[in-house]
């Protein structure tokens, strides 16, 4: 252009590109939300109805049109199933393989890989599959199916299939769409069917999830499976002994690859300290777990669940599609959703059958008048030249017979009829015929039926589904409650503390030089209370090195909540020079505050502390600097005089006068009740927090008696992480003068013996049975005191078995832990119940060591003469020497029975000694 344009102006021909912009508003905003329907409608989240993904509607609809009872090549499945999915064979491939993993609607044929240890499916090529009986029944019927085109417009696929099943809840499902996403957990197959018949009776149900890969879950803020939910899923952690740790269950979404190299990983962040890890997984899980030495199995366990995919947590979030719309909805919801649909399918197979049946009838009876009428004999049907002269004669002729029929004839109706072979109508058998009619009256009449109590047919229905396909589908996944594991008190010490105490630092990096002292070891997560000489104390991380104020008295890590640790100080006001005297604990903190223990004022200084970590209370001399007014110069002062207070505390006055110094005198003793500890039996954990059984008071060097169903009994500590085994029957403070009864069965001799004893104070953690080690031996009852027995034992086979009550005490006297005990009967027993009473007089006695020889011979070769061996149960026992008792062990009061109330009776038949199940009576350990 030869002229410049103005600034101002636009050329004519639009030629300006700055002026020429197109908004794109309107297109994001308008294909965009195509896109994101697209995705979430057709591609990432399951419809209600069916509870699939459009990928494995098809995939299934490919298996049923290929289905002829064979095993297909997951090849030749996955290209018929292109004919109706247009994203490829890799996505039609992976979604097979997930279906096939569900061990529910495929029956797999190769390797299909193992969602356990991540092992992925062979080639489609190599593997193969065909429906199971349980989808055929399930999840097809052509007739109640809605069909629509494929995207090619070729074939015709269904919008959703008629599952009879809540599927989704079955099999879990998870999917990321655009702008949401949906994690639906599986459930256990029985107890769906289980809700569903609730809910069909009006009752909401209330489903918790189940996982295909076992382990234990707390789902006690699973939220029915919505948004906010949270799973805890553990692994199944098994203690074979005090070196060696068995993973037997893993949690889900993890594999066994993916939790070992946790562990791996755990270990060299220093976390947890274990010699070596073994992965022996073949048919179920085994990962073996090597500790190093000196590491405790019980706090390592907490540490895996702390540090490593041990234990994770699941949140879920129930997205379905419904009415072509995403919604959020609770699982119990959905499966009440899903109970009504498959209630709505069996209406609808029900009214087709019904129709069908009416149909049968209809023809049935338009031949047979057909034929008894004569009218294919008929001169003006014979004469007919047309079909439509015949539709006119046919009508006159079943004109009389109309109000006999259902519905109107159609010409199709005589059709159809015409269309009879001659051959057919000649043989025509009227009889026969009547039998099927009458056969299809009644199967009429029970659709009918069925149509009428459509809620007891469609719970019918469910519970044959459980019958025919639940039998081994039990859950998996163990239901707990967990208490919250504390990193910080599992975690391995696995850095060096060191402190700087006239500078004023602490920390793991400290150069190592005179000036620099170890405090000891501690972990990285760990949190450290320090105390200054100015009487301030501050609570801060462990770090690489930190300044923290100088002239440092006490460092060491800080325990949160620790009420049993109580500080002793004596320190001088610096603006008045008193002396003051104090005990404080340091509960609650805010981290990296400082806080001050004294008045506060300028000049103020620690003169003498200490940290007992029971509540010590020591005896201290006193020195002071000479005074005119004081003709005494140093007294004793006990810490035990002085209450325990708060940290923000003044303190008593201990002095008006300078302090020259302070000396200990005696070493304190705890100050402090023994800790009160409880046994939760949901969590199976010991605590201080009053949940659960009270065990008792322990100090010092108290142990627990814990009692396992197979007659093996253990000696702990009374620490807050150890674990307890899911077989345990008796648990409490242990007590070496308490006698415990028992009855248990000689695995040789298959008799009932009857003992009582002393448990002996045996190495803690070492495990001892109270049984024979003879194949086939079981403990049946364990109970502290003397208890009474209402014994059913068999005379003969023409003789009414005889009940007698036995009291262990007038059976037995206390012996030996390890004898075996005397006969409970001599006649075969049916049945024994435990009469529960008041712990009986406990005799102490000297347990004799010796096993006693001569019964056990008596019972084992069984050749005693019965008159004799029943002299010998039947003899009260004798009360022992004074000489033979301990002189260490007075005899305790009496106790007398309760009078108030009758003894109560516990049932408790024994019709086999194999087939004795555990059970829990509540207060013994009753097996």
């Amino acid at each position: 252009m030869s002229e410049d344009l103005n600034a101002n102006e636009i050329p004519a021909n639009n030629e300006d590109k700055l002026h020429n912009v197109t908004s794109l508003d309107g297109l994001y905003e308008n294909w965009f939300l195509d896109y994101a329907s697209y995705v979430i409608l057709d591609r990432a989240v399951p419809h209600i109805n069916d509870g699939l993904k459009p990928v494995q509607r098809r995939i299934l609809h490919s298996l049923k049109e290929m289905d002829d009872g064979r095993f297909n090549k997951a090849a030749n499945v996955i290209g018929n199933t292109m004919k109706y999915h247009p994203h490829g064979d890799a996505s039609i491939g992976d979604a097979m393989v997930q279906i096939g993993q569900k061990n529910l609607l495929i029956d797999c044929q190769g390797n299909w890989g193992d969602p356990v240890t991540g092992d992925s499916a062979a080639a489609p090529r190599y593997i193969e599959a065909r429906l199971s009986k349980f989808a055929l029944d399930v999840v097809f019927n052509a007739d109640t199916t809605v069909w629509q085109a494929s995207y090619d417009g070729r074939n015709k696929e269904p919008i959703t299939l008629p599952v009879k099943f809540p599927l989704l809840l079955a099999q879990g499902a998870e999917g990321i769409a655009v702008g949401l996403a949906t994690k639906i957990l599986p459930h256990n197959f029985n107890e769906l069917i289980d809700a569903s018949i609730e809910a069909l009776k009006g009752v909401r149900p209330n489903i918790l999830p189940d996982f295909p890969t076992g382990g234990m879950a707390d789902a006690s803020l699973y939220n029915e499976g919505q948004r906010g939910g949270k799973v805890r899923v553990r692994a199944k952690i098994v203690e074979r002994d005090k070196k060696t740790l068995a993973i037997t269950e893993i949690p889900f979404t993890t594999t066994t690859g993916s939790l070992i190299d946790s562990v791996i990983s755990a270990n060299d962040k220093g976390k947890i300290k274990i010699k070596k890890i073994e992965d022996n997984t073949a048919a179920s899980v085994e990962i073996i777990i090597h500790l190093a030495p000196g590491i405790s199995p019980d706090v390592t366990i907490d540490a895996l669940y702390a540090f490593t995919d041990c234990e994770v947590s699941i949140s879920p979030n129930t997205c379905v599609i419904q009415s072509d719309k995403p919604r959020f909805m609770s699982v119990n919801d959905m499966l009440t959703e899903s109970t009504f649909f498959t209630k709505e399918l069996l209406k609808q197979e029900l009214e087709i059958r019904l129709k069908e049946l009416m149909e049968k009838i209809f023809f049935s009876s338009l031949l047979k008048i057909f034929i008894q009428e004569g009218m294919y004999k008929h001169p003006d049907y014979e004469t007919s030249g047309n079909f439509e002269t015949v539709l006119e004669v046919l009508n006159r002729l079943f004109e009389p017979f109309f109000p006999q029929f259902y519905r109107t004839i159609v010409p199709e109706d005589y059709k159809k009829l015409i269309d009879k072979p001659m051959s057919s109508i000649t043989r025509f058998d009227v009889k026969k015929a009547d039998e099927q009619m009458k056969t299809l009256e009644n199967e009429i009449k029970q659709v009918k039926h069925h149509l009428k109590h459509l809620t007891d047919y469609t719970i019918a229905w469910f519970e044959k589904l459980k019958e025919k396909y639940g039998k081994d589908r039990g859950r998996k996944t163990e239901l707990r409650t967990f208490d919250k594991v504390e990193a910080a008190q599992v975690a391995l010490a696995n850095i060096k503390l060191y402190v700087n105490r006239a500078d004023g630092f602490i920390g793991s990096g400290l150069k190592k030089d005179e000036s620099v002292e170890y405090v000891g070891d501690c972990s990285d997560i760990d949190e450290i209370i320090i105390f200054r000489s100015d009487g301030r104390c501050i609570i801060t991380k462990v770090q690489d090195k930190v300044f923290v104020g100088k002239d440092i008295i006490h460092v060491a890590v800080f325990k949160k909540n620790d009420e049993r640790t109580v500080y002793n100080m004596i320190y001088k006001d610096g603006e008045s020079g008193i002396a003051y005297i104090k005990r404080f604990s340091v509960v609650g903190v805010t981290r990296d505050k400082e806080y001050d223990l004294t008045k506060g004022t300028k000049g103020t200084k620690t003169l003498y502390f200490t940290a007992n970590p029971n509540g010590e209370a020591e005896i201290v001399n006193v020195q002071l600097k000479p005074h005119s007014k004081l003709k005494k110069l140093q007294f004793d002062e006990d810490f035990a005089s002085i209450a325990i207070k708060g940290r923000g505390s003044m303190g008593n006055i201990i002095t008006k006068y300078p302090v020259k110094k302070i000396l200990l005198k005696s070493k304190g003793v705890s100050t402090l009740a023994g800790r009160k500890i409880w046994y939760d039996a949901i969590l199976k954990r010991l605590n201080a927090d009053s949940r659960g059984k009270y065990l008792g008071e322990f100090d010092g060097d108290d142990r627990i008696l814990t009692m396992m169903s197979n007659g093996i009994y253990e000696l702990t500590n009374f620490d807050l992480n150890n674990h307890f085994d899911d077989k345990m029957i008796l648990i409490e403070k242990y007590d070496a003068q308490k006698v415990y009864s028992a009855i248990h069965i000689d695995g040789k001799s298959k008799n009932y013996m009857v003992k009582r004893f002393l448990f002996e104070n045996i190495a803690l953690s070492k495990q001892v049975s109270i049984i024979s080690d003879e194949p086939g031996s079981k403990l049946a009852y364990i109970a502290k005191g003397n208890q009474q027995f209402s014994v059913v034992q068999l005379r003969g086979k023409e003789q009414a078995p005889e009940t007698i009550e036995v009291n262990v005490a007038d059976l037995i006297d206390v012996k030996g832990m390890k004898a075996m005990g005397n006969r409970l009967s001599q006649l075969p027993i049916k049945s024994v119940e435990l009469i529960v009473t008041e712990d009986a007089v406990e005799e102490p006695a000297e347990a004799e060591q010796e096993v006693e020889t001569e019964d056990i011979g008596e019972v084992a070769s069984g050749e005693a003469e019965p008159e004799e061996a029943e002299t010998e149960v039947t003899e009260p026992a004798k009360a022992p020497a004074e000489s033979q008792a301990p002189a260490a062990a007075p005899a305790p009061p009496k106790e007398e029975k309760p009078t108030q109330e009758p003894p109560k009776k516990v049932d408790f038949e024994i019709t086999n000694p194999d087939d004795i199940d555990i059970k829990d009576n509540g207060q013994l350990g009753l097996f």
